[in-house]
């Protein structure tokens, strides 16, 4: 049985030029509900927000949205939310993401804008202050998160990332791939043991 039994996605509300990018939402979401994970993430209900959570529900999955009050008519209306098993209106963006950290056993980023990218630098940030021990896993698309994974090695050669163990995100560019990883990564942080290091196919 998994350990892993909820998954926050961060990902884009816009689907992006590259149709690669929801159809990696939509096998992701597909093969959550397969293993019985909870999906946690933004609430919205458009672009790979909204590719992710349809196909965990047309597979039978579990969803949590959980969206703050002023995004509700930018990123979904009501009526389209009502689709998902659990609905959390929050106050703001603070109150938003600590909720889906709260109600997420591992981290994983589709592609998305500067939103996405702060939703991961942010719960990386946590994990290298000892926060958590959460898994965190990227899935790199086509390379999307290549100048990502560069910047983050750069600043690692300039002594800028002294944890560095603390801030290797599973990175994983075949989504069938992605939750094993996860999955693997969360029994040695279950008992105490390392946390989870880059790996690519």
């Amino acid at each position: 049985m998994t350990t892993i039994r909820s998954l926050c996605v961060y990902c884009g509300s816009a689907s992006g030029r590259d149709p690669s990018y929801v159809k990696a939402a939509e096998a992701l979401g597909t093969a959550m509900a397969h293993r019985g994970i909870r999906l946690v993430y933004g609430g919205g209900t458009r672009g790979i927000m909204g590719a992710v959570s349809d196909a965990v529900i047309a597979a039978g999955g579990q969803v949590t949205g959980i969206i703050p009050r002023f995004l509700i008519d930018m990123e979904a209306t009501e009526s389209e939310l009502k689709r998902l098993d659990e609905l959390v209106i929050t106050e703001d963006m603070h109150e938003r993401k600590h909720m889906m950290f709260e109600r997420s056993d591992a981290f994983v980023a589709l592609p998305g804008g500067i939103g996405t990218l702060e939703e991961l630098v942010e719960i990386m940030t946590w994990s290298q202050l000892g926060r958590h021990r959460k898994p965190i896993a990227i899935a790199n698309v086509d390379g999307f998160w290549d100048p990502f994974s560069k910047l983050l090695e750069h600043m690692r050669e300039a002594g800028f990332i002294h944890t560095a163990h603390q801030v290797r995100p599973i990175i994983k560019d075949r989504i069938e791939d992605l939750l094993p990883a996860i999955e693997a990564a969360a029994q040695p942080v279950e008992r105490g043991g390392v946390e989870a290091v880059i790996e690519r196919l």
